[in-house]
């Protein structure tokens, strides 16, 4: 049976079904097909798929003679190796945090330990890094999208950012920035609003709060409004929103 119609029968990066107590001799090494990096290691009738980069640092060449033992720590080399290289897949989009890695990989059925070992790996090459993320999202999300500190804290809970990490990178925003956002996005709402000056406060304050902006970020924003539509001093808004 050809290597190719192996892999339909079999698993072929499970090595349960090789002989034990006897030296098992590569007879022949190729590309494996429709899988970029990986390569097919033939030991007569039974078949090994390994990457690339494990190959090589096994030196698993024609000829050369493995125990079963010693294929069950390559078999785990190979794992980490395959869980890196998924990793590397779900960032070529954009950057992720640990928690989204995670659950990409469990996905992919790798077990906890080796999806460890991946994320310590890609922390060490500076390919994940979730304090970087942290500030990096809340600066965007603020300054660009106009959201609050509060929808930006709840975003961030759900990538799975560690809580402390969250309120750093949410301090370095500063409340001068986060008005300015408030203020642009609380400018057209009020625009859009018609009625009575009750109804267009409380219209926008509702709509500001459901963007992530504190109550008193809102009372801000709706005094300022108010006095840039020359209103009278006593519609301001004295008290922060609930």
């Amino acid at each position: 049976m050809q290597g190719e119609d192996l892999q339909k029968h079999q698993d072929i990066t499970d090595i349960s079904h090789f002989p034990d107590g006897i030296d098992l001799i590569i007879t022949a090494v190729e590309r494996q097909p429709k899988q970029k990096g990986r390569y097919l290691i033939s030991f007569g009738e039974h078949i090994l798929s390994v990457h690339e980069d494990v190959m090589i640092k096994y030196r698993m060449l024609k000829g050369y003679t493995f125990t079963k033992q010693e294929l069950e720590e390559i078999v785990l080399a190979d794992e980490k190796q395959r869980a890196y290289v998924q990793a590397l897949k779900y960032l070529e989009r954009k950057q992720r945090t640990s928690k989204e890695l995670e659950d990409r990989l469990r996905q992919k059925e790798f077990g906890y330990a080796v999806i460890e070992q991946a994320l310590q790996r890609l922390e060490r090459e500076g390919l994940i890094n979730d304090e970087l993320y942290a500030k990096q999202w809340a600066e965007q999300r603020i300054s660009s999208h106009r959201k609050g500190k509060a929808w930006v804290k709840q975003e961030l809970r759900q990538k799975g950012v560690d809580n402390l990490l969250i309120s750093e990178a949410l301090a370095e925003v500063s409340q001068e920035q986060e008005f300015e956002s408030c203020l642009v996005v609380g400018r057209k709402k009020w625009s859009q609003t018609r009625g009575e000056i009750m109804d267009r406060k409380r219209k926008t304050g509702a709509f500001l709060m459901r963007r992530g902006f504190s109550g008193e970020q809102t009372r801000k924003v709706i005094n300022y409004l108010i006095r840039e539509d020359g209103e009278a001093q006593e519609n301001e808004e004295h008290f922060p929103f609930d």
